[in-house]
């Protein structure tokens, strides 16, 4: 019986490595209100300046989540100082109103792409941050705070051959 639950675990610890995965964090939410004002940060420190790399955001959300798409203003600082800031719309749902990311509870991620094949040229800290920019219909100020959103993270990956 030991034998057959340290195999067990050894077969879980081989099908759970990842060697794709450079950096995978994720940030909690309080509360599951995202304010408009709060940025999520992620410090990377990078040595690689040759390999590709596909970089994704992260979002976990639960059924309060009330849209069926995201707006997020996402930014990477080089380490010189060089800023890139992109708005980005995500679709959460398909046309009939279900969930799109994966889950069995009434929670779902969401692996969304960022930035595909890009190489960190720097040698250094990257610095990224995202906040949301989700807005009803005919408001200019934007959701505060927005609810459903329990968990924002930032993976990057190499780039498969």
């Amino acid at each position: 019986m030991h034998n057959y639950i340290l195999f067990l675990i050894g077969v879980f610890l081989l099908i759970s490595c990842d060697s794709n995965m450079i950096f995978d964090d994720y940030k909690s939410i309080e509360n599951h209100q995202w304010s408009s004002e709060k940025n999520i940060s992620f410090i990377v420190f990078n040595s690689d300046t040759i390999s590709t790399r596909n970089v994704f955001i992260n979002i976990r959300n639960n059924k309060k989540y009330e849209f069926n798409s995201l707006f997020l203003i996402a930014k990477m600082e080089f380490p010189s100082g060089y800023k890139i800031v992109d708005t980005l719309e995500y679709e959460m749902t398909d046309p009939f109103g279900n969930w799109l990311g994966s889950g069995f509870t009434d929670i779902k991620e969401n692996k969304l792409f960022y930035k595909e094949n890009v190489i960190f040229s720097e040698k250094g800290d990257y610095k990224f941050s995202v906040q949301h920019a989700t807005r009803s219909i005919n408001d200019v100020e934007g959701i505060i705070p927005l609810q459903g959103i329990t968990d924002v993270g930032l993976r990057i990956e190499k780039v498969k051959k």
